[in-house]
């Protein structure tokens, strides 16, 4: 590529710094803008750009007056976690490109890779949006969509969608700063779908909800909330399971076992067959260990 213009990079955490080491591998960054406490990640991402911290809107507005990226026409933005203002945005003549991890106006908000596999999408993406101050409702640059595999986690959809996001931001933002593509509006805004953070509370486990859903949930919240409940008077994460619709005896949350291997739970549509799962204090293992080690607690 030929003389790419510098950029200033925003984005605090794993995925930013992930996104970051791929995307100056193309582009000229040339600050990076983070929080403090993901400050010496982003240092090792940054491949020697200056880092810069702050923790509130008000410091970001005033690092950003201090003039020191007057020269920069613009900014990539990749999960900050800190509110952009006007003034921020403004100081950046061609602007700053959130890369947002779903095919605008769905899913906008904190959380759209978790909520994509949550709400059972076959398909999901990355779009180039342009910050303003609404809740992901700026112009957009481009979208790509890819489809979302049945054993799709959390972390290896996100690993899929930093891919993506890296070849939009590649091919895009030479055509962008050369004039060549402008923003559009997102299509149907009146259909935008919104994600919100997770709480510790959403990996509780709900009995009464189907089997298909709470399989979906375990892998959406493989790293955190993570997916607990009791079986066999013990706390348990459920790691891995698989949901069938075969009929079922009894109330939601009963225990279903087969042989010495297969261990379920009745919940309000279905069986959830439990593959791996993780007892308080112990590792991770398969139903027939956790069976050959509990099943005289089960009855």
């Amino acid at each position: 590529m030929n003389n790419p213009s510098p950029i200033v990079f925003f984005g605090s955490g794993p995925v930013a710094a992930a996104s970051l080491e791929l995307l100056r591998q193309h582009q000229e960054v040339v600050a990076v803008v983070t929080k403090p406490t993901t400050q010496h990640e982003m240092e090792l991402a940054s491949g020697g750009a200056k880092v810069y911290s702050v923790s509130t809107k008000k410091e970001l507005d005033e690092l950003i007056s201090s003039g020191i990226f007057a020269n920069i026409r613009l900014a990539v933005l990749i999960d900050f976690g800190i509110i952009v203002s006007s003034l921020v945005i403004s100081s950046f003549e061609l602007g700053i490109i959130n890369s947002h991890f779903s095919v605008l106006p769905q899913l906008r908000g904190a959380d759209p890779i978790s909520f994509a596999i949550l709400s059972g999408q076959e398909s999901t993406g990355v779009s180039l949006m342009m910050i303003e101050e609404g809740m992901d409702t700026g112009k957009v640059l481009t979208t790509r969509s890819l489809k979302i595999d049945v054993q799709d986690t959390t972390p290896s959809l996100t690993n899929k969608l930093i891919q993506l996001s890296d070849e939009l931001l590649k091919e895009k933002i030479p055509l962008y700063t050369a004039g060549a593509i402008q923003p559009r509006n997102q299509s149907h805004p009146d259909r935008a779908t919104y994600s919100r953070k997770l709480a510790k509370e959403d990996g509780i486990i709900d009995w009464e909800k189907p089997a298909s859903v709470i399989e979906r949930e375990i892998r959406a919240f493989i790293e955190w909330p993570k997916s607990r409940t009791m079986i066999a008077d013990k706390d348990v994460v459920i790691t891995k399971a698989h949901a069938s619709d075969d009929d079922t005896i009894g109330k939601p949350g009963d225990i279903v076992i087969f042989g010495k291997e297969a261990i379920g739970v009745t919940t309000a549509s279905g069986i959830l067959w439990i593959d791996e799962l993780k007892p308080a204090g112990k590792k991770e293992m398969p139903a027939k260990a956790f069976l050959a080690g509990y099943r005289q607690l089960l009855g």
